[in-house]
């Protein structure tokens, strides 16, 4: 064993046992299921903004959009990261606050299906049980994306067998979220989206400079782009050829799918449970410019990162292997040590996701079916104890999905992404901004927003080609407006809604 795996695993080490000492911390802080879930809402600004930011972005932001880059230029990483930073300005400008009170002024809602059911007044608990079913597939789905990562990054950096990797993360990831709940997930996630934000900054500079400033770079860049579509390097791919082509013609249709990603945050639960947490709703205002800032910059340099590394790097990464663009950018660039350090905000990444995802996903499980249907008495005891159970099976689901090391993440979020966002979005607009919205509304909107993803995204051609958060979401939306307007809302669901709109921060 040579001296430089040494200290890039003294660095892995390190880190991972730091993460674990955190989960073990918080343990004894979790008296009850509101402590678990949601930290007793009495989450800081500064920790609620980068928590959200980086349980958020996930291993996509280090691997997933950077390998588009890589892949095929700039265009699409470039409006699909314009997109999700306006997502998530409008989200935190127009979701969070009202959500934070509303969450509360409504049975005091420790989850967002719970908070459905309460808003809309839904007795018989359908919302919540639909909508858990699709969270459950769903978040199965968005942390196998975040074990690829893990693997992909180990077998990256230590040459470690790609399942290998995959038990590793997995065990991490497990130790800490079933030991210390929400502030172990929130308290860690800040120093994942620090560790992040501060490798992607020192990297994308250190390329810039490598390759002569910013002029020379991108003439560097445009250079590479124009060859590799005329087919001049043996090591480019044809998906690779294609992708670059297609960049150079980025039509409408292609701007629109990688902008709408954007409306994926009005309704991705492991980002709006921060809203829920945090200690105040006077607090709003201060982790959004904090997280805004954040997100800027990062989606910035992660698509400058992924784009100059065509040029950076003096090997032609094959396309299965694009997604380590970052990681063997860092391993060119820094000491053993130092770039393992860096190397962990990769894992970070993917971290900070997945455990957030378990939660709430566990969370929506013993709390609206276990408790809200199964055992109606059962003590917070044993809401947390089968919270426990759900994020271990949840997690042996995703472990079986992740098994395939061709697996794309960026392919496993987008579709995640688009469910979330086409399921909940809608709806949480709707039960926070128009009192009208019925029970009934609500459920068929729940239930066409589903459909239409799945549906959608089985096709191609055409119209099938948009991204199909856009036609699950407006689907969604309409026919939930539609179905309520056919309804009467429930009067002391409207009394209880005036009466929150009248709440001061």
């Amino acid at each position: 064993m040579d001296s430089v795996l040494i200290a890039r695993i003294a660095a892995f080490v390190l880190y991972l046992g730091f993460m674990v000492y955190i989960g073990l911390r918080n343990m004894k802080k979790n008296t009850s299921a509101g402590d678990f879930f949601l930290g007793g809402r009495q989450v800081g600004p500064w920790v609620t903004a980068l928590s959200a930011e980086a349980s958020d972005m996930s291993g996509w932001l280090l691997m997933g959009l950077p390998g588009l880059a890589y892949l095929g230029g700039m265009k699409e990483a470039f409006w699909t990261a314009v997109g999700l930073a306006a997502g998530t300005y409008l989200s935190w400008l127009i979701v969070a606050k009202p959500l934070r009170k509303c969450t509360a002024a409504f049975g005091n809602a420790i989850t967002i299906p719970e908070f459905l059911t309460n808003r809309f007044n839904d007795r018989r608990h359908l919302i919540a049980t639909i909508m858990v079913v699709f969270n459950l597939l769903f978040f199965t789905i968005y942390v196998a994306s975040g074990f690829v990562a893990c693997a992909k990054l180990f077998n990256s950096v230590f040459a470690l067998p790609y399942h290998v990797g995959l038990v590793i993360g997995l065990v991490v990831i497990l130790a800490y979220t079933i030991t210390g709940g929400y502030r172990a997930v929130c308290s860690t996630d800040f120093v994942q989206g620090a560790l992040m934000f501060v490798a992607l900054i020192i990297t994308g500079a250190v390329m810039l400079l490598v390759l002569g400033g910013p002029a020379a770079t991108w003439e560097q860049v445009q250079n590479f782009s124009q060859r590799a579509m005329a087919g001049e390097f043996n090591g480019v791919s044809e998906k690779m050829q294609d992708a670059f082509t297609r960049n150079q013609h980025f039509g409408a249709v292609s701007v629109i799918s990688s902008i709408v990603w954007g409306l994926g945050y009005f309704g991705m639960p492991h980002f709006i449970v921060r809203f829920m947490g945090i200690r105040s709703a006077k607090d709003v205002k201060i982790s959004r410019r904090i997280a805004i800032v954040w997100v800027i910059i990062a989606l910035g340099v992660a698509v400058i990162v992924g784009s100059l590394g065509t040029v950076y790097l003096p090997q032609i990464l094959s396309t299965s292997a694009a997604e380590t663009v970052f990681s063997e950018s860092i391993k060119r660039m820094f000491p053993a040590f130092i770039a393992g350090i860096f190397l962990c905000a990769i894992l970070a990444a993917a971290m900070s996701t997945a455990d957030s995802q378990l939660l709430v996903a566990s969370s929506s499980f013993s709390q609206d079916i276990y408790k809200g249907l199964l055992k109606k008495d059962a003590t917070d005891e044993d809401v947390l104890k089968a919270s426990r159970v759900a994020v271990l099976v949840i997690a042996a689901l995703a472990f079986c999905i992740s098994l395939n090391q061709n697996s794309s993440i960026f392919s496993l979020v987008s579709y995640a992404w688009a469910g979330f966002g086409s399921t909940i979005g809608p709806l949480i607009l709707l039960a926070l901004f128009w009192k009208r919205t019925t029970r009934n509304g609500a459920l068929v909107g729940l239930i066409v927003g589903a459909v239409t993803i799945i549906v959608w995204h089985s096709l191609s051609g055409g119209i099938f080609d948009v991204y199909e958060i856009l036609p699950g979401f407006a689907f969604c939306l309409i026919a939930a407006v539609i179905v309520s307007l056919c309804g009467k809302p429930d009067e002391d669901t409207v009394r209880k809604f005036e009466a929150y709109q009248t709440l001061a921060d």
